[in-house]
């Protein structure tokens, strides 16, 4: 597996090999013993989550959970792309409030970690997009929380004039500029 470091510490890039022959593809899209030989230790994973986006340009996020129920994310696509994005909200980090965003697409098959302490969402660039993504924490409703996704600096690239799908709770959401994170 291939590991590539953002900018933004913590932040990771990890592109599985891919198999390609004349029936599909074949990638091992998580191996604890390849990445830990690649020079990672990533925290352990207790549970996974799929979300199918049936329309394009749905926007989910910009999302959190606060601790003690923080959660990291390795996140990848299933089915489709989408554009996903992650902001730094880690109070004593150098690059708080930076966004990194990539493409994601069962195609491309690159997988983006995104450790505790980042506003995380994601924007569909086709019907049908399927995310799945592996947490290292349970869901806790409790602790989740919810920044607007169009106060976080992000380009998105939606179209000029597209408005994205969004849950009323995401359309709602404080903006960054008054979010006070509970990430050290």
């Amino acid at each position: 597996m291939r590991v590539e470091r953002t900018d933004i510490a913590g932040l990771l890039i990890i592109a599985p090999p891919q198999f390609r022959d004349d029936r599909g593809v074949l990638s091992e899209t998580w191996s604890k013993r390849r990445l830990t030989d690649a020079g990672l230790e990533l925290p352990e994973f207790v549970q996974d989550n799929r979300s199918l986006s049936t329309r394009r340009w749905t926007l989910r996020g910009m999302h959190y959970q606060a601790p003690p129920h923080g959660q990291g994310k390795l996140v990848r696509c299933g089915r489709g792309r989408f554009f996903d994005v992650a902001v730094d909200v880690r109070t004593s980090s150098a690059t708080y409030g930076r966004s990194f965003g990539l493409e994601l697409s069962a195609d491309n098959g690159l997988q983006l970690y995104i450790p505790e302490g980042f506003l995380h969402g994601l924007l569909t660039l086709e019907d049908d997009t399927e995310a799945l993504y592996k947490c290292t924490a349970d869901y806790a409703p409790d602790a989740q929380g919810a920044v607007r996704w169009d106060s976080c600096g992000v380009d998105w690239p939606a179209p000029a004039g597209v408005a994205p799908l969004t849950s009323a709770r995401d359309a709602e959401a404080q903006p960054l500029a008054a979010f006070v994170s509970p990430f050290a």
